[in-house]
């Protein structure tokens, strides 16, 4: 590996199942590394070459078999000396999926001991993904750029995504079932013909919440429930920020943020981000999928 500059500042890297956009991502400063997709005999990298909605269209289409993976030790030890040397600092902050979900976290560990010797890698299992990780990566990624050592940014990570809620509605466990990522919420599946299933994240892994007969009082169970955790935390003084994600159903998600924000008292100043989901986490969901996450702020001084 090429000599890394000496910096006392920190770089914070993410995986790209945090669902930030370039925009939000290059705003605070987060260096994306992509998880991949697997089409047949091809491996995509997510959103580089492949997005949510192409992997919505293969998955109805049942053109392929599609499957996911993430990076091997050796791309992010190489990934991490190209942003230690861009960035010019030697201590990184890489923030993952949850561990119980994808062994990204994993490959990680393996890879900041591989580049030990030049570079400072804290690994931080985020025991979550898609915006609930974003959010708290992004949190700390503002502390690195204030100044923050490496620890103090890792522990923010881990407390605000930790905070952050995560419901989602699928119109069929089969995606999650096939790719091995259902958990605990494989109770779910011997009624799966029966319900639309709610799910949550929790321990960091995929677990069932409610069993719902029709969409519509799913996607009312799931408004009710955000509009609940959004009170809790404004009651404790604490600003909150939401997003709805979705696979390829952007009607859908429009009309539950529009529902939302009627369902929220007048004063409630909460913002919302709409956010279609990335590839990798759209081929264990399956096209249709709507999922909130309710992520607090910490309280004003």
């Amino acid at each position: 590996m090429a000599p890394v500059p000496a910096s006392d500042g920190v770089a914070v890297v993410c995986d790209s199942t945090a669902s930030l956009s370039a925009a939000m991502a290059g705003q605070h400063g987060v260096e994306l590394v992509p998880l991949h997709v697997i089409v047949g005999a091809r491996t995509y990298s997510e959103g580089v070459d492949i997005s949510g909605r192409e992997v919505a269209s293969l998955l109805r289409g049942q053109e392929y078999p599609l499957s996911t993976s993430g990076p091997s030790p050796g791309q992010l030890a190489h990934f991490y000396g190209e942003v230690a040397r861009r960035r010019g600092v030697r201590s990184l902050v890489s923030v993952h999926l949850s561990s119980r979900i994808s062994r990204t976290v994993e490959s990680a560990r393996l890879a900041a001991a591989e580049v030990a010797e030049q570079i400072e890698v804290t690994v931080v299992d985020s025991r979550t993904l898609g915006l609930a990780m974003g959010y708290a990566v992004c949190a700390g990624a503002d502390l690195a750029t204030a100044g923050q050592p490496a620890q103090v940014v890792a522990d923010t990570v881990a407390e605000r995504a930790a905070a952050c809620s995560a419901y989602f509605y699928v119109d069929t466990l089969e995606y999650l079932r096939h790719g091995g990522r259902i958990g605990k919420a494989s109770a779910l599946l011997g009624g799966a013909l029966a319900i639309k299933p709610l799910l949550t994240v929790a321990d960091g892994e995929v677990q069932p919440w409610e069993r719902v007969r029709t969409r519509a009082k799913a996607l009312a169970r799931l408004r009710a429930q955000t509009v609940s955790d959004i009170g809790a935390h404004l009651a404790a003084g604490r600003p909150v920020r939401v997003g709805i994600h979705h696979l390829d159903a952007a009607d859908r998600a429009e009309g539950f943020a529009a529902a939302l924000q009627a369902d929220l008292a007048a004063d409630a100043e909460v913002p919302v981000d709409i956010v279609e989901l990335g590839a990798v986490i759209g081929v264990h969901t399956g096209p249709g999928t709507v999922a909130v996450v309710v992520c607090p702020e910490p309280a004003p001084d």
